[in-house]
């Protein structure tokens, strides 16, 4: 399956809402997305929307921690909304979601951003 990504931004927040599946095979794309959002933008808080992630593999997980590492390490912050019932069960397993702040929803302030992508 495909993976299709799209960010807006405003006021320095960032929403990048994925759609797929993220696997051994859209990882490599996904982590490409996030190392072109941070050399293109200053954004130090992004909102992953995980509401059309339908799965989410191992691999897909380690590139979500990677982008929270890149994150912090600009005094930034990444997070996660939405998750489906199987996304939410991987990151309850693995105990990511005490690692990540989630959100049942895209936090209202963050809907207003203008579309990029």
């Amino acid at each position: 399956m495909e993976l299709k990504v799209s960010t807006r931004s405003h006021a320095g927040h960032t929403v990048m809402t994925i759609v797929g599946e993220i696997d051994l095979y859209t990882a490599p794309g996904l982590q490409s997305e996030f190392t072109r959002l941070l050399q293109e933008s200053p954004t130090t808080y992004v909102v992953i929307d995980m509401s059309k992630v339908e799965f989410c593999d191992s691999t897909g997980m380690n590139v979500l921690l990677s982008a929270l590492k890149r994150l912090k390490e600009r005094g930034g912050t990444l997070e996660l909304a939405a998750p489906r019932p199987a996304v939410r069960k991987i990151l309850q397993v693995t105990g990511l979601d005490s690692v990540f702040t989630v959100h049942d929803a895209v936090p209202g302030k963050l809907l207003t951003a203008e579309p990029k992508g």
